[in-house]
């Protein structure tokens, strides 16, 4: 027996990549009964309760996370690590599929109703859902701002949440007055101040952790003289850009974290350095260890070069510098009674 689906649920099943929830099916023409008769025949299959694959075999990542969103309801948004997902913050696919409902709304999803290889929702309350949610983009989701201010506030460290401030701005996603904007709608964020001070960071060309870090810890705190972030630099026809440019001394500082230089490129910017060498730029580079724990010493190192190339400033003694962990080779004083 041949079951006609109305032209109007095929255009919904395709657009949701072969999902339909229960409640969807009164809005495009469909008779609840017809489900059940799919499913029955096993021609659809049951993803969560009330929502429905519409054909057999695996369901793609993609249909699981329109399956989480229409399994809370109309109103839902994917959020946090989902949306980030779905909006290319995240790099890979997280385990538990997240979803924002309005703060009244009471959405229980047992852990018992998953079927086959459904991942487990963590559903998400809040009051500002209906302004948080993208207007447009499918499947609903988060505003990609409101998305990583999510992500800030579950993150297990300060490192973590600048972390995806830096990653949303330095890929392009939103913008760091965007973010800032964001910032002030809502009534309580965690690490407030600092985040603040990371976005002014990342609006003047810090792109990572790492290079918060460097511009907090070594530059700042010792009294560096500000470099220009991103600097592009020209070399015959090539053009690059460094992290740090201290370009009135001929130095530039590179960061070098894994995830911003893999290994495969290690060697094309080993032979860029060389040929910036040619004209007289002096290139240091500093791990995120050299960063983080070695903050003090690296900052003296870069202060002996620049003085050497002519800076007239001194650096500053930061509260870790008498640190034992601040082993700057007998170039700062112990600290005396």
């Amino acid at each position: 027996m041949r079951i006609q689906i109305p032209s109007d649920c095929e255009e919904l099943l395709d657009q949701q990549r072969g999902v339909l929830a229960r409640w969807q099916a009164s809005t495009c023409g469909l008779d609840p009964s017809t489900i059940d008769v799919m499913l029955r025949s096993d021609r659809w299959q049951t993803l969560y309760r009330g929502v429905y694959a519409a054909f057999t075999g695996e369901p793609s990542r993609e249909s699981l996370l329109w399956a989480a969103v229409r399994r809370c309801g109309p109103t839902a948004a994917l959020s946090y690590h989902s949306a980030a997902e779905v909006d290319k913050l995240a790099d890979r696919p997280a385990v538990l599929l997240h979803v924002t409902v309005a703060a009244g709304r009471e959405v229980i999803i047992p852990e018992a109703e998953r079927h086959g290889s459904a991942p487990r929702i963590v559903v998400h309350r809040s009051r500002r859902v209906e302004s948080a949610r993208h207007p447009t983009r499918m499947p609903p989701r988060t505003r990609i701002e409101e998305t990583t201010l999510d992500l800030t506030q579950v993150a297990a460290s300060l490192d973590e949440a600048v972390g995806w401030l830096s990653r949303a701005c330095g890929r392009r996603l939103t913008r760091a007055d965007l973010l800032a904007s964001a910032m002030e709608h809502r009534r309580k964020l965690r690490w407030r101040a600092e985040l603040s001070g990371a976005l002014d960071e990342i609006s003047d060309g810090v792109h990572s952790t790492l290079e918060f870090r460097y511009v907090r810890d070594v530059e700042r705190a010792h009294g560096l003289p500000a470099a220009k972030r991103q600097a592009l630099v020209t070399t015959g026809t090539r053009s690059r850009y460094l992290d740090n440019l201290y370009a009135e001394f001929g130095l530039a500082v590179e960061l070098d974290g894994r995830a911003a230089h893999p290994a495969e490129a290690r060697w094309q910017d080993i032979h860029r350095d060389n040929a910036l060498s040619r004209t007289g730029l002096i290139i240091l580079h500093y791990s995120w260890t050299d960063v983080t724990i070695r903050a003090c010493q690296t900052a003296w190192e870069i202060a002996d070069v620049l003085r050497s190339r002519g800076w007239t400033g001194h650096p500053a003694r930061c509260s870790h510098c008498f640190g034992d962990h601040a082993v700057l080779s007998g170039r700062v004083p112990e600290r005396t009674a």
